[in-house]
């Protein structure tokens, strides 16, 4: 059955996008996960996935071209089925492969009069100077979003570029900034809680305006039946009367957070012992990450057991058995967490692996950069010098900076290295784009900067794409030796183990040396085993000799 495949939202501001390239053509097949094109947004050029899979039947936006977000873009299906139905439908643009555009242009005039009604209707009925504001799309496979922290409250003057709230997508915590003004009247998600995209996430408007009404009849594409209205109005109140308060034992009552609430209970303490520093004491997710338990629990513990001690049978057990209990505990699934499980697997399960190792001398590469760090505000750390190696070794090797397609197999001549990064929720691979033109002081430095807005959730989704090689080096952890999945699309990914000093046979003596360990995994579909081995000779070559990468 043919799929309409429109135009997608690929930023929160995106309201329309053009089509820098098709990587497709009428006629192909399609299998789910291939790039069908390079769409440019507002903010930067990405590519975009295929969903589906079959045959590409039809292009409704041609390259250079500009359409408005949710216009019809492809139409994927069987091979020779027949799409004059969906055409006729009126989601074809102007623009189309038709012998006759004039014809086709009153179809595509009445879709978009059909299609804007309901939102029209929606934007009638709203008073006046009120927006509604929805879960934006972050990046581009969110589908949806959890509110980790609203930064303002109902009531709260909002100006243009406040930050409203701060919202985890499936690759990072993200601020959320308001492109409107004036007084935040409703939230319609609180703190914790999950919704699709496009679901109503607030409404600002003039202060004092009665909105009661919207919340019951909005929906993403339209309004909503008056009981479902009456039912949705009434369950917000109830779930914050019941998430936001808790009950202390002497029957008093503690404000708190939905999220300072689950992470209180995934840790394991207890609200009657934090103190609130939100309004009116109101206990917030910084109070739980910084509580510090005091020493009167185990006292406490140890005195309420007292009692139980005395009226214990007088008899000792035979047989020793320790106290204890069976104790675990559930996390919830982060959408990062999601999105991780989601692409290794697919990674894993899809992509042929094979792995090769070499070992690497570094007493070379450890003198050149004591030298290089004498020079002022210079800071070079030896997994730069391992990511600029890859880069010139990329440059020497394209096949190993390539990607798979169903039909062929695409060398990127460009080299954009992706760096794992750990973070709290999981890894997160920030790219260094052009890598190969940089200087090793400019890879430090554009390391150290990426890496640190990662842990703090500061990336932005296109710093986190386009990649076409991947480090991931666990040598600070020790680690000596391991094997990486490969982060599609690409075709391979290096992991970098620890500096080991050992005996080592130099001029046929036993020496102290320092050697590092090179596990290269490869995608068997593009890269052959004496392919990956050149590219680690190459590599290999650079590392030993520093001076190499300087010229």
């Amino acid at each position: 059955m043919a799929i309409k495949v429109t135009m997608p939202r690929l930023s929160d501001t995106m309201t329309e996008g053009t089509v820098a390239t098709w990587l497709k053509k009428v006629g192909d097949k399609i299998s789910e996960g291939d790039i069908l094109a390079e769409i440019e947004t507002d903010k930067a050029t990405m590519e975009f996935e295929s969903f589906n899979e079959g045959t590409l039947l039809y292009i409704g936006i041609q390259a250079g071209e500009t359409a408005p977000v949710d216009s019809l873009l492809a139409i994927i299906g069987n091979e020779g089925e027949d799409i004059s139905a969906l055409l006729a439908s009126g989601t074809a643009p102007a623009s189309s492969e038709a012998s006759e555009p004039k014809a086709e242009a009153a179809p595509a005039a009445e879709a978009k009069t059909e299609t804007a009604a309901p939102a029209a209707k929606a934007a009638t009925e709203l008073p006046k100077g009120v927006i509604v504001v929805t879960m934006p799309r972050l990046s581009d496979t969110m589908t949806e979003g959890t509110v980790a922290t609203w930064l303002k409250k109902v009531g709260d003057a909002v100006a243009e570029g406040d930050i409203l709230a701060e919202i985890e997508t499936d690759k990072a915590t993200m601020e959320f900034e308001s492109f409107n003004e004036g007084t935040l009247l409703y939230i319609g998600i609180q703190e914790g809680n999950t919704a699709p995209v496009d679901s109503l996430l607030a409404i600002i408007g003039p202060a004092g305006t009665d909105v009661s009404g919207i919340p019951a009849n909005y929906t993403a594409g339209g309004t909503t039946s008056a009981p479902a209205a009456e039912e949705a109005k009434a369950a917000p109140a109830a779930e914050k009367a019941t998430e936001t308060v808790a009950e202390t034992s002497n029957g008093g009552r503690i404000l708190a957070s939905p999220l300072a609430k689950k992470i209180a209970s995934d840790k394991g303490i207890q609200l009657t012992q934090v103190k609130g520093s939100g309004e009116n004491g109101r206990i917030v997710k910084s109070d739980i990450e910084n509580f510090t338990p005091s020493a009167q629990a185990p006292a406490a513990t140890a005195t309420s057991a007292a009692p139980k001690a005395e009226t214990a049978a007088p008899a000792a057990p035979k047989v020793f058995v320790p106290a204890g209990e069976v104790f675990t505990e559930e996390i919830k699934n982060s959408q990062m967490r999601k999105i991780i499980a989601k692409r290794l697997a697919e990674s894993l399960f899809t992509a042929p692996h094979y792995n090769l190792v070499i070992e690497v001398s570094m007493d070379d590469a450890m003198a050149a950069r004591a030298t290089i760090n004498t020079v002022p505000d210079t800071k070079v750390s030896f997994n730069d010098m391992v990511i600029k190696a890859c880069a010139l070794a990329l440059k020497k090797h394209p096949k190993i900076n390539s990607q798979w397609k169903e039909d062929a197999i695409i060398i990127n001549h460009h080299v954009n290295i992706g760096v794992a990064v750990a973070v709290e929720d999981g890894l997160v691979v920030p790219v260094l784009k052009f890598t190969d033109a940089m200087s090793l002081s400019q890879i430090g430095a554009s390391v150290r900067d990426l890496a640190g807005r990662a842990k703090n959730k500061k990336l932005g989704p296109q710093e986190m794409e386009g990649s076409t090689f991947t480090v991931s080096n666990l040598g600070m952890f020790g680690i000596t030796e391991f094997n990486s999945i490969i982060n599609q699309p690409n075709s391979a990914i290096l992991s970098v183990g620890a500096i080991v000093e050992k005996p080592v046979v130099k001029n046929g003596q036993i020496v102290v040396g320092n050697t590092m360990m090179l596990s290269l995994a490869c995608d068997h579909r593009t890269i052959d085993g004496a392919t990956g081995a050149q590219f680690l000779q190459t590599l290999k070559q650079y590392i030993e000799s520093p001076v190499t990468m300087l010229a």
